[in-house]
């Protein structure tokens, strides 16, 4: 059997999404710049786009929606727009947490060198950070609260309404990178006092190479790519309409059957957490409830999670360690240690994102296979045998 569960790293497109872009290819190729008719029908299907887009954000208008690469150009011109909004007013400082995805955590680090001051949030043990941590931490100077909405590696939901709710009273703007959490979770970034938010097609059964960014109206957006007077100016480039097509023609379907998703997804969901919990020195990394229903992330004592996942795929098991964005590096998650995971115990963590393809079968065949590989593999490593022979304490 082959099981694919590495949802959180990439999506298969589904039928939808492929019908809708392939017009766009030979038929519906027109420029949407273009006065010509081609170009107009293009035009038709970009703004009908847009408010697909718009419809399930719950944005005021259809132009507040601007069309990007996907969620880290949107990440980098929600930042880079805010800091300059904060610089021309003299406001210096910026407010995200110690686990956001590295498109946030990178374009904060060029913003120090530009004179930014950023404050990272502590993560508490359960992955959840707090309104409360937010106000504490907001200052005269704050110019941004950068916070995601839903973890990409162990999945927690932060509580945005409640952190928009603090940004909004202290006239602080608020973003949320919320690349999982779209198509996944209900979002209205109105009633969630959400300023911008960033996300990307290919996570909700989209096509990769696009994705969108929310700013509400009268925010002044900084280009990251200049060039032509797309996007209202604010992203220069032709823009991809098959795949913006195929990106509205899948949020239209997975919005359309989020509550039947989620049902199926958290059943499954809680069949791997219940299991998987069973094999010896294994904790579950963020809140058992409180988190995507379509994510599973654990840290297994005694092992190297590189091998895991190598023997894992040998059985037709396709996983992750954590974020594929970082899946070629040797270093732990930064994601778990600042959960407060030992490096040791973040060295072997497992991350299982499903999506509403995944069958019970397929869950049933996890179980089986993964207590093997973690027995073989602890029974081959020297490390286990010193924890279970009491040269070394146990961690977990």
């Amino acid at each position: 059997m082959n099981v694919y569960v590495d949802n959180a790293a990439t999506t298969a497109v589904s039928k939808t999404a492929l019908d809708a872009m392939l017009p766009c290819f030979q038929e519906l190729y027109g420029n949407p710049s273009s006065l010509h008719t081609p170009g107009q029908l293009a035009a038709e299907k970009l703004a009908a786009a847009r408010e697909v887009f718009a419809k399930h954000l719950n944005a005021a208008q259809p132009r507040e929606i601007i069309f990007t690469s996907g969620g880290s150009e949107a990440d980098n011109q929600a930042l880079r727009s805010a800091a300059a909004i904060g610089k021309r007013q003299g406001k210096m400082h910026i407010i995200s947490t110690a686990f956001e995805h590295h498109a946030i955590l990178h374009t904060l680090q060029a913003l120090q060198k530009e004179g930014f001051e950023v404050t990272l949030l502590d993560i508490p043990a359960d992955g959840v950070v707090t309104a409360q941590q937010v106000k504490e931490a907001i200052r005269p100077d704050t110019c941004l609260v950068t916070v995601m909405f839903a973890n990409n590696e162990i999945g927690t939901v932060m509580p945005i309404a409640e952190i928009g709710k603090v940004c909004h009273e202290a006239g602080v703007l608020f973003h949320t990178d919320a690349v999982q959490a779209v198509g996944h979770l209900p979002i209205d970034v109105q009633a969630m006092h959400i300023d911008m938010l960033s996300c990307s097609a290919h996570k909700f059964h989209g096509p990769k190479g696009v994705g969108a960014l929310y700013v509400r109206r009268n925010i002044p957006l900084t280009n990251v790519i200049h060039g032509g007077a797309q996007e209202r100016g604010k992203r220069a480039g032709t823009e991809n309409i098959p795949g913006i097509c195929g990106a509205a023609a899948a949020l239209e379907e997975i919005c359309g059957k989020m509550e039947e998703n989620t049902a199926k997804l958290t059943a499954m969901r809680d069949k791997l957490i219940e299991g998987i919990m069973q094999i010896p020195h294994t904790v579950l990394n963020g809140d058992a409830k409180r988190r995507l229903p379509n994510n599973v992330n654990v840290c297994f004592e005694g092992i190297e999670g590189e091998s895991m996942l190598l023997w894992l795929d040998a059985k037709g098991i396709a996983a992750s360690s954590g974020s594929a964005c970082t899946s070629g590096s040797l270093d732990p998650s930064h994601v778990l240690l600042a959960l407060g995971r030992p490096h040791e115990i973040a060295h072997g963590s497992l991350r299982l994102s499903l999506s509403d393809y995944n069958t019970m079968e397929e869950m049933d065949y996890i179980l089986e296979t993964l207590p093997g590989v973690i027995q073989y593999l602890r029974d081959m490593s020297p490390v286990w045998d010193a924890l279970e022979s009491g040269k070394m304490p146990h961690i977990i």
